[in-house]
């Protein structure tokens, strides 16, 4: 089965270059294989499900190992 799962991670830092807790968890997402979508005010991953639900811990200490103090996510089946 197919998932995707959205996060945001905050502070929300509008001006200039995106922050580290937004950078540290694309890049784990990356990694774990997921297609990636990075955005201005969060983050989509897809993957089936075998590699996207190993991966989320990951990304959850990679945002807050970056400095995030809130990450919201949601994950719900493709299609």
């Amino acid at each position: 089965m197919r998932l995707v799962a959205e996060f945001t991670t905050e502070p929300f830092d509008v001006e200039g270059e995106p922050p580290a807790h937004a950078t540290e968890a694309l890049r784990a997402a990356e990694a774990a294989g997921l297609d990636c979508e990075f955005g201005p005010l969060g983050t989509q991953v897809s993957g089936e499900q075998h590699l996207l639900l190993p991966a989320l811990p990951k990304v959850l200490e990679a945002a807050f190992a970056g400095g995030a103090n809130q990450v919201t996510l949601q994950v719900r089946r493709d299609g």
